[in-house]
């Protein structure tokens, strides 16, 4: 079987709706990690003080076949028609243990 991560860097108030939107798709969970990044607009300053603005990197690891459906749900559910709401990108997987679980799950659906 042949794997992907799927990891999406969003804004903190749409993480619930993308892992749910995975999930409908047959994603079994995510690792949810969070973080802070600059981007185009560099962090903004109030009264001397840097205000940095919090980021999730949510992290799915998924069989090939999945991957164009959570993809879409993730684009769809994360808005990321809009400027500045995150970035989602697939990157392969060499070797993969400890998901046999999830595996036996979607195999009895």
């Amino acid at each position: 079987m042949s794997y992907k991560a799927i990891i999406a860097t969003l804004k903190p108030d749409v993480t619930d709706a993308v892992v749910d939107a995975a999930k409908e798709c047959g994603i079994s969970g995510a690792t949810i990690v969070p973080g802070r990044g600059t981007g185009v607009r560099e962090a903004k300053t109030f009264l001397g003080l840097v205000l940095e603005m919090q980021t999730d990197i949510v992290i799915f690891l998924t069989e090939d076949d999945l991957v164009e459906p959570v993809m879409a749900a993730i684009h769809t559910a994360g808005r990321l028609d809009e400027h500045g709401t995150g970035v989602v990108f697939v990157v392969p997987v060499e070797q993969v243990a400890g998901i046999k679980e999830a595996i036996v799950r979607r195999e009895r659906n």
